[in-house]
């Protein structure tokens, strides 16, 4: 009895491990890590789902697939970059909540004209699940989110660099004011004699007395102008100032909206302009925020839930009168502002991240908002104070440095998927032999 109870365990020993054997060898079968990064794998299945979703894109668009053996090596890589990036943010601390995520299905909903029923009904149409789209979602959102935080603070624009930006035609161009204007051309032959000159600068003239005396610019073009745009009123529609010719900017830098130039003479002959509408350029005067903060990061033991938590009891502290101050001093992990108890200064457009700005102009004065996410941590946020300043040479130059750190963006963060990869361990495994 006892030798067949033995002999049964052994059996039943035998058979456990050939299961055990065959599920892994199922499991082989169904899928494989294909590569090593760091303490983290990509399998087989992850390269399948990627390259599928690619190929059905390429199908819609028309083009030319390329070649297998390529695509496979470029979605690998892609995500070897990706799981890089994803530990990254992680270690980081960096989560997104259910609310930022609804939001942004929402704006991708909207974006594509469907109602987030019919967005969710689209993607169960199309074969893949809500789950996995959002966290296909979730992990571009993180993604999106170390690089900005990593590649931003390594560009820098310097006071030079942008003094010559604005300084080049370009920066001219991009600065320059909208103009909305109308044009009357009377023109000056080359072999006009200087009576029959004179006799055209009058006219310009007694055309610009009928329009002071209240007749209408667009019906004296009509009438009058030799240029192209008589038959439009002499409509020159909206223009950059920069795109006007050279002899025009100056007369319309000085015009009012509705006024009319005195005749301006160039090589074609006499012009008269009027001004129409003017956006942007002139002196622009814009809210500023006086305001101070408190930030906490997620870390290894403290996850999102806590950190929140912690700056609801900092805010109610404040609502109970503790001193701000001296509230970040102690717990805010802003090194740049916290000894000098949060403050930030006054702000300047674009200064911030749009969840600060969005913040700072949206709470009432001395209030302290509910905590907040942006690329940097959770806040908690106060305005003290709030003026009008002008701005328009500040905002011209913030516009500009934007437009130069957006286009060094790009050969950055490729600089910095380089460097990460390089200094990560990665091996790719050989292709299962068939």
């Amino acid at each position: 009895m006892d030798l067949k109870k033995t002999c049964n365990k052994a059996l039943i020993a035998f058979l456990l491990t050939a299961l055990s054997i065959s599920a892994v060898a199922q499991v082989e079968i169904l899928d494989r890590v294909v590569a090593v990064v760091d303490e983290d794998v990509v399998l087989e299945s992850e390269v399948q789902r990627r390259v599928a979703a690619i190929n059905v894109q390429i199908q819609k668009s028309g083009t030319q697939a390329p070649p297998q053996e390529i695509l496979l090596q470029q979605v690998l890589e892609r995500l070897i970059s990706e799981r890089l990036q994803l530990n990254m943010g992680y270690n980081a601390g960096i989560r997104i909540t259910d609310t930022e995520l609804n939001e942004s299905m929402g704006r991708i909903a909207e974006s594509n004209q469907l109602t987030m029923e019919q967005y969710i009904e689209q993607i169960h149409t199309s074969g893949s699940t809500l789950s996995a789209v959002r966290n296909e979602i979730r992990n571009e959102m993180i993604l999106m989110r170390v690089q900005q935080g990593n590649v931003m603070r390594r560009i820098n624009i310097s006071n030079q660099e942008l003094d010559n930006f604005l300084n080049s035609e370009e920066g001219r161009f991009m600065t320059s004011p909208d103009v909305n204007v109308g044009h009357i051309l009377l023109p000056v032959p080359s072999s006009s004699s200087t009576d029959e000159t004179k006799a055209i600068l009058k006219r310009a003239e007694g055309l610009l007395t009928q329009m002071q005396s209240g007749t209408d610019f667009r019906q004296l073009a009509m009438a009058n102008s030799a240029d192209q745009t008589a038959l439009q009123g002499g409509d020159l529609g909206w223009r950059k100032m920069a795109q006007l010719p050279g002899v025009f900017i100056e007369a319309v830098e000085k015009l009012d909206v509705d006024a009319v130039s005195k005749p301006i003479r160039s090589d074609a002959g006499y012009h008269l302009i009027k001004l129409y509408e003017r956006r942007g350029g002139g002196e622009q005067l814009i809210e500023q925020h006086f305001a101070r903060h408190i930030l906490i990061k997620p870390n290894e033991i403290r996850d999102e839930e806590t950190t929140i938590s912690q700056l609801n009891e900092l805010r109610d502290r404040i609502a109970a009168d503790d001193d701000f101050a001296l509230l970040a001093k102690e717990f805010s992990e802003d090194p740049g502002s916290a000894l000098n108890g949060g403050e930030l200064g006054w702000s300047t457009p674009g200064m911030f991240v749009p969840e600060f700005e969005q913040t700072m102009s949206s709470i009432e004065l001395k209030e302290v908002s509910a905590p907040f996410l942006s690329q940097f941590g959770w806040h908690i946020l106060q305005v003290t104070e709030r003026r009008n300043e002008d701005f328009s040479d500040t905002i011209m130059r913030n516009r500009a440095q934007n437009l130069l750190r957006q286009r060094k963006y790009e050969e950055e963060l490729q600089v910095w998927l380089q460097e990460i990869r390089d200094e990560a361990f990665i091996e790719i495994k050989e292709p299962k032999k068939s």
